[in-house]
């Protein structure tokens, strides 16, 4: 009998895995793909069946997650070191932007003080929103990144708990300014309302909404954060981070794609005596080995579907009640170029937020809540060339490149929204046709076939909602075990969605507490 089984290898189930192998248990992951990683895949045309038939061969692109601003702020990442496992996250100057109609467009620099610049009379209350999270951003990301259910580690047993806790109270009245409709009161133009606003659209929520607002001050925080350098020996389970940090924060995108952070895990597991098996998919209970823990990387109707007999009929009915929200439709690019964006700065971020002003980013995803196609939806553009020379490709014909973008559309949705998405940018990149070679677009509808997760195309893993960022999967005080000795890991467990790994480390060190009376502060 196997010490513990993984169902799923998203970043969270490799996580747990990896925690659960390192303190010494038997530990094998299963995986329906013919490659692992979940959302934080990278691929090339022909890899694991017609993912991205119909593209360039040579050119590779990243299925779900492109950038990975908590790929050095989490705590678990932080334990687990990166770096030195490999992988090297580069940051470009700016850290996101988003063009406007008319004007300039709004740029989060990596530097706090260019930002402030540039945004002119709205500058100095920028400053005074984000600045004083930035430089306490170990304290946001603990309170953002815990169980939702206690006081998390780095608040109150902080180097310096006053300043954590303050840094959390004014966390706290930015959710209250900047997820109602107070969000307009700080500022005066366009571009810093519509920077928040471009982040808080992550949530596929109508907006203003108090989890967006979470979501774009959680990651504006670490779009200006800056991580600490320590001595030697205490990146593991230190709130300071690694010695062998070889980036510089802000939102971090890998060398070679997302797929370099889901290699390092599996090396990390394997080295462990950890093993993986793809193609592997669980329907029942018999397709799990024995083990006296399973974690379940998966949505809860997967786990449901498998162990629902298992599960106490009280909190089986709260996970068959457990809502999914609306839904990502994606294209991948291969371009000829760069993106001919009409304010240059534009191409220096390594993620742009397409929609223009706040006003109109409301609008759209008002328009996806109510089931309708926004005519000018929001859209999530990534350039991983605007950093890393490696993704692009020399042919006969020239250089060729990829580009990662994605649009809001209601949940199962089946339209292709590649001319949608084309459109879009093209309104804020006159000339960007000319420099398209090849796309694919996967409808929210299909979402689901390359990751189970995405139920109706939600890449949230459940509905963003504060109510159920806060109680997900149900409101109870045991958030990641389920039945005995089985345990909810994935994205639909807090914290929720990212590639953090926290829902796999905090379920893991419950496992290894609950079953094996192991207990583990860090890796």
């Amino acid at each position: 009998m196997l010490d513990a089984v993984v169902v799923g290898s998203g970043p969270n189930g490799l996580a747990a895995a990896v925690t659960l192998a390192r303190a010494g248990l038997s530990v094998t992951v299963l995986e329906a793909n013919a490659t692992v990683g979940g959302g934080a895949r990278t691929l090339a045309p022909g890899d694991d069946g017609d993912l991205l038939a119909g593209l360039p061969e040579g050119v590779v692109h990243d299925v779900c997650s492109a950038c990975h601003p908590m790929a050095w702020a989490s705590p678990f990442f932080r334990a687990f070191d990166l770096a030195a496992h490999g992988v090297e996250l580069l940051t470009p100057a700016v850290s996101y932007a988003q063009p406007l109609p008319d004007g300039p467009a709004g740029v989060a620099y990596r530097d706090l003080d260019r930002t402030v610049d540039r945004l002119g009379p709205d500058g100095p209350a920028w400053r005074a929103l984000m600045g004083p999270l930035a430089a306490q951003w170990e304290a946001v990301v603990a309170l953002a990144m815990g169980d939702h259910r206690s006081v998390p580690p780095g608040v109150l047993d902080a180097a310096d708990p006053a300043r954590a806790v303050l840094a959390a109270a004014r966390f706290g009245l930015g959710l209250a300014e900047q997820g109602t409709y107070a969000w307009d009161a700080r500022f005066t133009q366009e571009a810093a309302p519509a920077l928040l606003t471009g982040i808080a659209a992550h949530t596929i929520v109508p907006l203003p909404s108090l989890s967006g607002a979470g979501t774009s001050l959680l990651l504006g925080t670490l779009a200006h954060a800056t991580p600490r350098r320590s001595g030697p020996g205490s990146g593991a389970g230190s709130q300071a981070g690694s010695a062998g940090l070889a980036f510089d924060g802000g939102w971090a995108i890998p060398r070679g794609g997302s797929g370099a952070i889901t290699a390092a895990l599996v090396a990390d597991l394997e080295a462990h005596g950890g093993t993986v098996l793809t193609g592997h998919r669980v329907r029942t209970p018999a397709d799990v080995p024995a083990a006296r823990v399973v974690l379940f990387d998966t949505s809860p109707r997967t786990l449901l579907d498998v162990v629902g007999a298992a599960v106490p009929p009280g909190l089986r009915r709260a996970l068959e009640a457990y809502r999914y929200g609306n839904a990502a439709a994606k294209v991948d690019f291969v371009l000829s170029g760069p993106v001919p964006w009409a304010d240059p700065e534009v191409g220096r971020a390594g993620t742009v937020h397409v929609g223009g002003t706040r006003a109109e980013l409301a609008q759209a995803e008002g328009e996806v809540a109510a089931g309708r196609h926004a005519p000018r939806p929001v859209c999530l553009v990534s350039d991983p060339t605007v950093v890393d020379a490696s993704r692009r490709v020399s042919t006969s014909g020239g250089e060729l490149r990829p580009l990662w973008t994605y649009t809001h559309v209601p949940a199962g949705s089946d339209v292709d929204v590649t001319e949608t998405v084309t459109a879009q940018i093209e309104r804020f990149a006159p000339g960007f046709r000319d420099v398209v070679v090849a796309s694919r677009g996967v409808p929210a509808a299909e979402m689901a076939a390359h990751n189970a997760n995405y139920v109706g195309g939600d890449i949230s893993a459940g509905a963003a909602t504060m109510w159920q960022m806060v109680a997900r999967p149900a409101l109870r005080a045991e958030p990641y075990r389920v039945a005995g000795g089985v345990y909810l890991c994935s994205a639909s467990a807090p914290p929720g969605p990212g590639v953090h790994g926290m829902g796999g480390w905090h379920a893991a060190r419950r496992a290894l507490r609950d079953v094996f009376g192991i207990r583990v502060a860090a890796l």
